[in-house]
């Protein structure tokens, strides 16, 4: 049987961003639309203090239309500091999706009433400092967009549309003299906490509600003498996939280790300069592939600490992006016969000229992807056929 090969999304070929994408790395976040769920999906990417959000709206009720000439836009500001859930200014430093249940249940499932942003943007003073990230954390009754910056977390509901938590992050530059404060990593675990990291090498677990204000910090996690810079999680509590763990490198290089020992098990040259994105299909499929490029016309071919993920299952699809503009899909697999970790490339594509910062599976099948780079104003899509 062929293998499927993937391409640029029909119709428009990109989605709209209301602002360009700052070189952050992980500078994307995809929420999906649940399989058999009506809704939308969502998109975020952060420039300077804001994040661009962008729902599309899913196949039925788009009647048809190109996904960019039916999707919405929202702009959420960094918080300045102090208490209260007033919108202000800080730097927000990072965009991400974490999930801890494959599925999605309870009153807060993503849907029409739930997770569709108006047409109008949220409006909000300009904010005068920079932003961290932007991740969706899917707990099994709730979505939270939360967003991190110099200033402290702040919480909102899935569309972005309420800010339901800000905590401060008052008093750390004080304990690290000559060191800037900031919050960055972000992952969902168990049933009800969301973890972020600290410049301060603290992780702070915060305890959520299924429905409600009522957040509350529930434990600080000092393990780590340097900033935290990203976190990964154990999926649905399922166990790792034979406890590895991959990292991206300003060499170009990915490499991957075993959690426990630290211990390198495989490594192999993926891009020509700093790797910028990685992410994971958890329930990818074993088929490889190859790209059929048509914004650069052939086949793209593969060619720095900070990026990190878990694997929860085996043979799961890994997606990388670099400042060499090229994106690449790599399949992981253990060797039965000699207990090794095995890397192969499926396919790869290049956007010329662009430092790609973001990409992210648009779903846990890897079936389609996203990517964004500096300066670029779109989200390009790509699917598989």
């Amino acid at each position: 049987m062929a293998a499927p090969s993937l391409k640029q999304a029909e119709g428009d070929r990109s989605l709209p961003l209301k602002e360009s994408s700052l070189a952050l790395p992980n500078n994307l976040a995809v929420l999906p639309l649940p399989r058999g769920k009506r809704g939308a999906a969502y998109f975020a990417s952060v420039h300077g203090p804001t994040v661009n959000v962008v729902s599309v709206p899913g196949e039925e009720e788009r009647d048809g239309g190109p996904p960019a000439a039916t999707c919405a836009h929202r702009q959420l500001y960094a918080k300045e500091g102090g208490h209260g859930l007033g919108l202000g200014a800080a730097l927000i430093t990072q965009v991400s999706s974490s999930s801890s249940s494959s599925s999605l249940t309870g009153p807060l499932a993503p849907g029409p009433q739930n997770l569709r942003l108006q047409k109008e943007d949220l409006v909000c003073s300009p904010p005068s400092s920079l932003s961290s990230q932007a991740t969706w954390c899917v707990l099994p009754s709730r979505v939270l967009l939360v967003l991190t910056s110099r200033k402290g977390v702040q919480m909102y509901e899935a569309d972005g549309s309420v800010m339901v938590y800000w905590h401060a992050l008052e008093g750390m530059e004080a304990s690290s003299p000559g060191k800037a404060a900031f919050a960055r990593g972000v992952a969902a675990t168990g049933q009800r906490f969301v973890c972020v990291g600290t410049s301060s090498g603290a992780v702070l677990v915060f305890d959520v509600p299924s429905k409600g204000t009522n957040i509350t910090l529930s434990e600080v996690l000092e393990q780590h003498a340097n900033s935290i810079t990203d976190i990964g999680a154990e999926l649905c509590e399922k166990p790792l996939w034979n406890g590895v763990i991959a990292a991206g490198y300003g060499d170009g290089q990915i490499r991957l280790f075993e959690a426990s020992s630290g211990t390198l098990r495989a490594e192999v040259s993926a891009h020509a300069r700093w790797i910028y994105a990685l992410d994971l299909a958890p329930l990818s499929g074993k088929v490889s592939c190859k790209v059929r490029s048509r914004r650069s016309g052939g086949e793209a071919s593969p060619e720095q600490p900070g990026l990190s993920l878990l694997f929860p299952i085996s043979s799961p699809q890994l997606l990388s992006a670099g400042e060499d503009s090229f994106v690449q899909v790599w399949r992981l697999s253990h060797n039965p016969d000699t207990e090794a970790i095995e890397i192969e490339h499926c396919h790869g594509e290049c956007v010329t000229d662009t430092l790609l910062c973001g990409a992210r599976f648009c779903n846990p099948e890897g079936s389609a992807f996203a990517v964004t780079g500096f300066e670029l104003s779109e989200i390009i899509r790509y699917v598989q056929v």
